[in-house]
């Protein structure tokens, strides 16, 4: 059996890593193709040494651009490998740009799609990611919906065949690479920052990012926080605050640690030691749960609602009252603190990676892997 397993962004290679390894444990390498939709492949390298991964085979430097661009550049590249390598099956991943590009130059070259983190949806065709995640789904054949939830979602689209509730594979990353990320990172040491003595913060979405009034209503967040904040800070988010004119402004904010993108043990050992976090990230929302650490979400709606239903997560949006009003309840009532940190998590034991693997392999051996003609008849 010959995979192929296409990502473009670090969080991709995060939850695809538990895929990896387990393919790897049956003797399989699955080809490993990386676009480049996010420009730093440097960091993506050593994203894949932390994660002990066999090295990339193919990089694609797709880099930025519009929608259009970014996806078309990425479909035609994919398209080139694809046709040279004649893999069994496509995986991918979530709901990135690579993640439509990759199912569509799969599923037109009749190569099967398999989608990881299948059925996730917010609900909002504003956002390019729910269209991503909802035209992928319809061009994949195996699907493989993290949550119940997820699975009822596809069946509401008419999705039934070929379905397999497995869990998160982010599960199984964050618990494979915790304790890892204790032993051997020093980052709090770093900063000079103690544990559960600061808010860790993410924000790149296009959405929060790309419009003047919504990043500045993210800057009045970060001013008003009564704890440090630690900002790893996106390359677009920074373009965009130079752009805007609120770069210095930002810069001068005095509880604020302000830094480069981190490496995987380093950014895991800050989320997993901080007193809360502020994110507009679908996989760190993921994440928080599974590390016990409460999630204030910058958005108005999620593709991750078990989170919220668990009490792990609160959607605050860009309101900066409604951010203070929960980071003051945090503070002061331990009783809601502990009732977030605490919170069960929705997505699974962990296995997730080796259910994957263990079914494409079982579909394959039995000639079932492939793309049907009528495949909702």
């Amino acid at each position: 059996m010959k995979p192929a397993i296409i990502f473009g962004t670090r969080p991709e290679i995060i939850k695809l890593s538990p895929v990896v390894r387990a393919f790897l444990k049956l003797g399989i390498r699955p080809l490993l193709v990386h676009t480049g939709q996010h420009y730093d492949y440097e960091m993506s390298k050593v994203f894949i040494y932390e994660l002990e991964l066999p090295e990339i085979d193919y990089h694609l430097e797709v880099g930025s651009g519009t929608q259009a661009e970014q996806t078309g550049k990425a479909m035609i590249k994919i398209e080139r490998v694809l046709m040279e390598e004649k893999p069994d099956v496509t995986m991918v991943q979530g709901d990135t740009n690579t993640v439509l590009a990759g199912a569509l130059a799969s599923v037109k070259l009749k190569i099967p799609v398999a989608h990881i983190e299948a059925g996730l949806r917010s609900f909002d065709r504003t956002m390019p990611e729910e269209i991503n995640r909802v035209l992928t789904d319809h061009a994949s054949e195996v699907l493989f919906p993290p949550t119940d939830e997820a699975r009822k979602n596809l069946e509401r689209e008419g999705i039934t065949e070929n379905v397999y509730v497995v869990g998160n594979t982010v599960v199984d990353a964050v618990l494979e690479n915790s304790k890892i990320a204790e032993r051997k990172s020093n980052i709090l040491k770093l900063l000079g920052i103690r544990r559960k003595g600061y808010v860790l913060v993410t924000a790149h979405r296009s959405e929060n990012t790309d419009r003047r009034r919504n990043l500045e209503r993210l800057v009045e967040i970060l001013e008003s926080l009564p704890l440090p904040v630690v900002y790893p800070l996106h390359p677009r988010t920074r373009k965009r605050l130079k752009e805007f004119g609120l770069w210095e402004r930002l810069k001068s904010l005095k509880n604020l640690i302000l830094i480069e993108p981190l490496g995987y043990l380093d950014f895991l050992k800050l989320e997993k030691n901080a007193f809360a976090v502020l994110t507009d990230s679908g996989g760190i929302q993921e994440e928080a749960v599974v590390l016990g650490v409460p999630c204030l979400t910058l958005r108005y709606n999620t593709e991750r609602p078990e989170t919220l239903k668990v009490g792990a997560n609160v959607l605050v949006g860009l309101e900066k009252d409604r951010v203070l009003m929960y980071i003051e309840k945090l503070l002061n009532e331990k009783e809601f603190y502990k009732r977030m940190a605490n919170a069960p998590n929705p997505f699974g034991d962990g296995r997730a990676g080796e259910r994957i693997a263990k079914i494409l392999v079982e579909l394959y051996e039995s000639g079932r892997l492939k793309v049907r003609s009528s495949r909702f008849i």
